[in-house]
């Protein structure tokens, strides 16, 4: 549609004459975009992008939709024949189009209140399960057919369920993606999603959430399983990272384009000459390795022509291509098929700098650094979280675009909280624990509903439809999120109103949740976290332990930390009070295991504490 009418002077004309034509990057907007999305589903019955919207004065929709061809046909109206329909009516019956528009935003605020709370369902975690163990390719993995995405959180919930058929799930599914032509095999990274269902044919676009999501999902499945196969995965990802979507400054790009030269994938695609060139004697190698032909593997998307060129993709894990050809050799013929791959002119980078995403980032970092004992990683978790601090936290307002001063949304506020709880249990720095605190007590404040429960995704004083959902898309809702960093402060902190907070919250959307789960599989983590019997805190008492003891804490995901040594004790006691009781000024490293702020009596010895954490497993 960009080609076929925004860049065509017949329709320029016309949008120039007769309306205000406004343009909304939806990233950088993304209330604006749940608004009118939401109303283009009302109005249609469905959504999607490129998204127009036809709006009164009063910013109030009374027409909408996706794509448009620029003449109609077919019964499909042309966006000519739209617009000049549409300018026919606001000069001879606006006030019918007025009266639609007042309708149309009736029904969106309405679709916005929430329903009544009601008492959430317990059995709803058993029957996502099975919803999901229903959907799962027990071929290629992942759920669904065509098109097919990652589903990140999906994951993460099946990892907490933790049984056997779940973690079977997801250990098919993370590696089927591995292999798969979703992964770039050549500069590393996942693409956006599988048009198809073997993770084969890529959306060629790479998104830095994307990447984050997976991080945290195949570090966790490494400290679960212990295989190596995961956190070399981590690795590669955040090898992709540091080269491609890592400012001068340490923070991170939002995406990768799809298309290069006007073409979706080219950049990413091979002709088995190219390669034969490149590669000489090796080319045979190459070819088993990356399943390429001659004939070439690839089909246009929308025709389904061959195109003569190749995605790569692995019929077997990458290590155990390396017990076949050999680590070394796979990575010389990865490394000269990048170095060529280099010189060609490359997708267009999205190098907003978002306060959120880049807060996924930082999290996935922190904890797969300390997962995997990578200083790198958690290093730069920490360089790109002061940045935030330093730029998009402003006189405690935090923006979410912080270059167009775009005010910080509840995903912001959220996702930023996540990040320094995360740092926090990876260097047991205290400044990142009393900046979570001072976080959360801004974002309650700028986005509670006070008479409900739950949060607004905009702010309170915002003039605008107000927004409160908790359904996981793309990324987990800030409502899913807040969840979990509300129940990790309360047991940290024991402040009971942290646990008020997320019981209100989960009240408040167990209507939706009770009727349809499958889209909140991330808050349902908080409402198991919330009901785990093996919830547990390690109080630590004396100097910080080192990285890697606290690896091997940090293992357990029902496990959090307080730390206290002698210069930070009275300020501890005010932000954790039950903590008073307990003897905090030995000279020496001790260790309290406590439930329900109940703490057994301490010990110095590491082996001791690991092996009672292990039994609470």
């Amino acid at each position: 549609m960009a080609h076929e009418s925004f860049e065509d002077e017949e329709v320029a004309g016309l949008l120039n004459k007769h309306f205000i034509s406004i343009k909304v990057d939806r990233e950088e907007r993304p209330d604006i975009d749940s608004i009118y999305m939401t109303a283009c589903q009302l109005i249609t019955g469905r959504g999607g992008w490129p998204l127009s919207i036809f709006l009164a004065p009063d910013r109030k929709p009374f027409y909408a939709g996706t794509y448009f061809p620029k003449y109609s046909y077919y019964g499909r109206i042309g966006f000519v024949d739209l617009l000049n329909r549409i300018i026919e009516l606001w000069n001879k019956d606006r006030n019918l189009l007025l009266r639609t528009s007042d309708e149309i935003s009736s029904i969106i605020i309405k679709h916005f209140e929430s329903s009544t709370t009601e008492a959430f369902d317990n059995s709803i975690i058993d029957k996502t399960f099975e919803t999901l163990k229903l959907n799962f390719d027990a071929e290629y993995g992942g759920f669904g057919t065509a098109p097919k995405f990652p589903a990140p959180h999906n994951l993460l919930f099946l990892l907490d369920y933790n049984n056997h058929q779940a973690n079977e799930m997801v250990e098919k599914t993370l590696t089927e993606m591995r292999k798969g032509g979703i992964y770039d095999q050549i500069g590393f990274g996942f693409h956006r999603y599988s048009t198809d269902k073997k993770w084969f044919l890529p959306h060629f676009e790479k998104m830095i959430y994307g990447q984050s999501s997976l991080i945290e999902v195949y570090a966790l499945a490494y400290a679960k399983t212990g295989d190596d196969f995961y956190a070399s995965t981590v690795n590669e990802v955040y090898e992709f990272i540091k080269n491609e979507m890592t400012s001068p400054e340490k923070v991170f790009y939002s995406a990768l384009d799809a298309d290069s030269e006007g073409e979706e994938g080219k950049y990413y695609l091979w002709t088995s000459d190219e390669i034969k060139l490149l590669l000489g004697s090796d080319y045979g190698i190459a070819r088993e390795i990356f399943n390429f032909s001659d004939e070439g593997n690839h089909r246009n998307e929308s025709t389904g022509n061959p195109t003569g060129k190749n995605i790569f993709f692995l019929q077997q894990r990458p290590d155990e291509l390396h017990v076949k050809h050999g680590r070394e050799k796979i990575e010389s013929i990865r490394k000269i098929l990048l170095e060529a791959r280099n010189k060609r002119i490359k997708p267009l980078r999205d190098e907003k700098i978002l306060t959120d995403w880049n807060s996924m980032v930082i999290s996935s970092l922190a904890q797969a650094g300390s997962l995997l004992e990578n200083e790198d990683m958690i290093t730069s978790a920490e360089k790109a979280f002061a940045y935030l601090i330093d730029h998009a936290f402003v006189n405690n307002q935090l923006y979410h675009y912080f270059e167009n001063k775009i005010p910080g949304f509840l995903d912001d506020y959220a996702y930023l909280i996540k990040a320094a709880l995360e740092l926090y249990k990876t260097t047991l720095k205290e400044e990142y624990l009393l900046r979570a605190l001072q976080i959360n007590d801004i974002l309650t404040d700028l986005f509670k509903d006070k008479f409900e429960g739950g949060f607004f995704y905009n702010r309170l004083e915002e003039d605008t439809i107000k927004l409160k959902f908790a359904y996981d898309g793309a990324i987990p809702s800030g409502n899913s999120i807040q969840l979990l960093n509300l129940i990790e402060l309360y047991f940290i902190t024991g402040n009971n109103s942290y646990r008020e907070l997320a019981e209100n919250s989960i009240k408040v959307f167990s209507s939706a949740l009770n009727k349809s789960s499958n889209g909140y599989t991330y808050f349902l983590r908080g409402i198991m976290k919330i009901h785990s019997m093996d919830t547990s805190l390690l109080l630590i008492s004396g100097s910080k332990p080192e990285q890697k003891f606290i690896s091997q804490l940090r293992k357990n995901p029902n496990l959090f930390y307080l730390h206290i040594d002698k210069n930070n004790i009275e300020e501890m006691i005010k932000r954790a009070p039950w903590i008073e009781n307990y003897k905090l000024d030995s000279e020496k490293t001790v260790y309290y295991l406590c439930k329900n702020f109940s703490c057994s009596l301490p010990t110095d010895d590491r082996e001791e504490i690991l092996l009672a954490i292990e039994q609470k497993k």
